[in-house]
């Protein structure tokens, strides 16, 4: 379940109200939040708080990373991919997220920093579960187009259903809606012509 955590206004503001408010989040405020099992994010300076992914979700997880390394191997393409935790700072937006999973292709590797992610990833995959549901359809849905996030998956793990969106200026176009039975696309990855029930757990 997807919480926000509310601070409470101080009366006079200064650049050490700790927390800060809704809304007035920075990177360097997430960086002084507890390591405690909790995946913490912020979008347009507002602080969200989700408890640890499921068995399920972390299963799919592992299967499109097997599936995405083989991919990358064996058709020769450049870049990295990377399954969270990862920090992604994205421009513009004023939002640190920690994505499921994400993609960066060669050309632009220099957004990959030691610590975090500098910019917007050319793929996302987010992996839906009851409480981050309506959280990753919208607020990280606008977020994404509007850092520049190239293409945007949606994982429906009760369905095995994999929903492709790819940017068409500054918003989202849907590329298609993958049921288990389909063999799925990517603009980002020409090539990929996955099975999506290779994504579920058997």
């Amino acid at each position: 379940m997807v919480m926000e955590m509310t601070a409470v206004k101080s009366p006079t503001k200064t650049k050490h109200t700790w927390p800060p408010p809704q809304g007035a989040w920075r990177y360097e405020d997430y960086l002084r939040l507890p390591d405690n099992g909790f995946r913490y994010e912020i979008i347009k300076g507002e602080l969200f708080m989700s408890p640890a992914p499921t068995i399920q979700h972390q299963r799919i997880l592992f299967n499109l990373i097997k599936l995405m390394g083989n991919f990358l191997e064996q058709h020769k393409v450049g870049g990295e991919a990377l399954a969270a935790p990862v920090d992604v700072n994205l421009p513009g937006v004023s939002s640190t997220v920690q994505p499921d999973f994400l993609y960066v292709s060669d050309g632009r590797l220099h957004i990959v920093r030691e610590k975090s992610i500098e910019g917007p990833p050319d793929l996302i995959v987010e992996i839906l579960s009851p409480g981050t549901a309506v959280y990753d359809r919208q607020t990280k849905f606008q977020a994404y187009a509007a850092a520049g996030v190239r293409e945007y998956w949606l994982v429906d793990p009760d369905g095995c259903t994999v929903e492709v969106n790819v940017l068409r200026g500054q918003a989202y176009a849907p590329l298609g809606n993958f049921g288990p039975a389909d063999q799925m696309r990517s603009e980002v990855l020409p090539g990929w012509d996955t099975a999506v029930s290779a994504l579920c757990p058997s």
